[in-house]
């Protein structure tokens, strides 16, 4: 992948997930490139198919593009960074990032952004005046 389309993807998301908002500088797991929509399902990889995704959302994401409501128990497509407003899907309830949509709901359960370890994580950030962060 080019150099100037990596970092073209880091600077449009503010060097930050595009799911789950962990900031690449509070993680020192270096935050990857994700292809919103795999290239087994034909995404291909350009600008608008990238989303800057720390290492926990892009290995659960994986190339799902959809998964189960949990409180609906109906199939719905995840967030799609380049076509959804982040603040219109989800928001933070102190720790707990929670669904305000369907889309939210659901791409949470998927990602598994509210596990506890990732919960605690959370925590320690809040403790260190490092979270919450901004979307």
């Amino acid at each position: 992948m080019q150099q100037n389309l990596k970092q073209l993807v880091r600077e449009r998301a503010q060097d930050a997930c595009e799911y789950c908002g962990m900031p690449q500088t509070i993680t020192s797991m270096r935050h990857q490139l994700d292809h919103i929509i795999a290239g087994k399902h034909r995404g291909k990889t350009t600008l608008t198919n990238l989303a800057l995704s720390c290492l926990l959302c892009n290995k659960h994401k994986g190339s799902n593009l959809s998964g189960i409501d949990p409180l609906t128990h109906r199939q719905v497509k995840l967030y799609h960074p380049r076509k959804h407003k982040w603040s219109a899907h989800f928001r933070w309830n102190d720790l707990m990032l929670t669904g305000k949509t369907a889309i939210g709901r659901t791409t949470i359960e998927v990602l598994v952004i509210n596990h506890p370890t990732r919960v605690k994580v959370r925590e320690t950030l809040q403790l260190e005046g490092l979270f919450p962060w901004t979307n």
